[in-house]
């Protein structure tokens, strides 16, 4: 079974900058997407940042211009570099991981992510 692992988060001030790392117990350029969830408390989880076929990628609206997505194939690693960051970006973070045509799906357990001054 594939297991996702995610890291990084924690407590940080408004313009502040923080990187999640979502380590994968199997090669991630086997996958066909990795990305980013969040969900913050009495909101549903939305989709963050998404890497397809180790290339192309997705962002949500609110964080364009502020979240990075990248990966590192040699760690087994995505990352999710955070910079700007602003309160409604509090939530918890959520790693995912999906084989071409939907066949599997994995997530992680997530690392919460609270940005207050």
């Amino acid at each position: 079974q594939v297991q996702l692992v995610e890291s990084g988060g924690g407590l940080v001030q408004p313009g502040g900058s923080l990187r999640l790392s979502c380590a994968a117990s199997t090669s991630i350029s086997s996958f066909y997407a990795m990305g980013w969830y969040r969900q913050a408390p009495g909101k549903q989880r939305e989709l963050v940042a998404r890497m397809i076929d180790g290339g192309r990628t997705n962002y949500a609206d609110s964080v364009k211009g502020r979240f990075t997505i990248s990966r590192d194939n040699a760690k087994n690693t995505v990352y999710l570099q955070m910079s700007s960051l602003k309160p409604e970006d509090t939530a918890l973070y959520s790693c995912n991981a999906g084989r071409r045509w939907g066949t599997a799906n994995y997530w992680g357990q997530g690392t919460q992510v609270t940005v207050s001054s």
